[in-house]
């Protein structure tokens, strides 16, 4: 079967959970991986891997997200999008091209998109997709935006054939055709060694917006060594050790780590848990990173922070409680891949072309 596989640009989380399940699906199938920017530099050197347009959060002062900005600055690709334009149409050649039996989709939405237009069966696999198809724990505050987000998710991608959540935490589905598995591990997470160094880990998705000096003042001010991924600086400054984006490098440095402070992906997330390791949870200004903070409260595997106001009190709270972080998270371990696979050879079966009845259309100006 030949499989188009997109993957959402933004961050590394998206193309690490597709690194890990690639090989599995290339066993048996031919996959072309269509991704936006960040994960097409994660993915390109491994995989057969062609770069899309992206929508981008936005960021401004003090490194909080902007969504006046985010609506101005993504306004044009977003209007293409909705109304099939010429960039889209671009895109859509280049998948006809392939001529994709399926499409699995991480939260991309050209691909969603394509498939929907041309007839594809398509599958969603990502971690958004939990507040869209599964009941979810929202926090009070959070009730309307999540379901606003959910419904900005389902009209952006539309409603999949088939649904694969995964998640660090459970959610119930809420409708047939959805799957929740945990986080897809990589190898080299589950092939690591755990320990507890004498550093901790931070990371930034996006750091050279959300790292801000408020954030350094208190890094410093820890008394811990730290090392830092996701902004642009690089060595050593003090006690912090500033290092370029490295796949092994950082899975090597996330084992040793004796905690880890980070904004709240659920990739990230699962991998910290999956190795023992304390979790200080910055969620960024969406629903999405808020309910996998409120996920690391409720397992007692640590605590969540304010990203744009992280105090020095905080964080020696956090610190001096490690212990009991690290012990909580032997009851969360787990790798959801092997579920995954199952979960996904079964779905497509299910969507092949011999037993689903679909006709691809090959014009390119089929519309959305």
């Amino acid at each position: 079967m030949r499989i188009a596989y997109g993957v959402m640009g933004y961050g590394r989380g998206h193309a690490m959970r597709t690194a890990a399940v690639l090989p599995e699906l290339l066993r048996e199938h031919e996959v072309r991986v269509f991704a936006g920017i960040d994960a097409h530099k994660a993915l390109s050197d491994r995989f057969d891997c062609e770069e899309i347009p992206v929508i981008c959060y936005q960021y401004g002062a003090g490194g909080k997200l902007s969504a006046g900005l985010t609506f101005r600055r993504n306004a044009g690709l977003t209007a293409d999008l909705l109304t099939t334009g010429p960039r889209t149409r671009r895109v859509w050649e280049r998948i006809d091209a392939f001529a994709p039996d399926v499409v699995i989709s991480d939260s991309e939405t050209w691909t969603h998109r394509y498939a929907r237009a041309r007839g594809i069966p398509r599958i969603s696999f990502d971690h958004v997709g939990i507040m869209a198809f599964c009941h979810c724990r929202f926090a009070p505050e959070d009730w309307w935006r999540g379901r606003r987000d959910a419904l900005g998710y389902r009209a952006f991608m539309g409603t999949p054939d088939r649904v694969l959540v995964s998640s660090f935490y459970h959610a119930p589905p809420r409708a047939a055709g959805t799957e929740v598995v945990g986080p897809i591990l990589r190898e080299s997470v589950l092939a690591a060694t755990p320990a507890r160094g004498d550093y901790v880990l931070a990371y930034f998705n996006k750091g050279g917006h959300q790292y801000t000096d408020a954030l350094d003042t208190a890094l410093r001010a820890c008394g811990e060594n730290i090392v830092v991924y996701g902004t642009e600086r690089r060595g050593r400054d003090g006690r912090l050790w500033f290092k370029a984006p490295s796949n092994e490098g950082f899975v090597a440095d996330l084992a040793g780590a004796k905690a880890v402070i980070a904004t709240a992906g659920n990739q990230l997330m699962g991998e910290a848990i999956y190795l023992g390791k304390p979790i200080l949870a910055l969620p960024e200004d969406v629903v999405e990173q808020r309910l996998n903070a409120r996920a690391v409260v409720d397992m007692g595997v640590g605590v969540r922070g304010d990203l744009g106001r992280l105090s020095l009190n905080e964080l020696g709270g956090f610190l001096a409680n490690l212990d009991t972080y690290a012990a909580a998270t032997a009851a969360h371990r787990g790798d959801g891949r092997a579920r995954a696979g199952a979960t996904l050879k079964r779905f497509l079966s299910e969507l092949g072309p011999a037993e689903s009845g679909y006709v691809r259309e090959r014009s390119p100006s089929a519309s959305s």
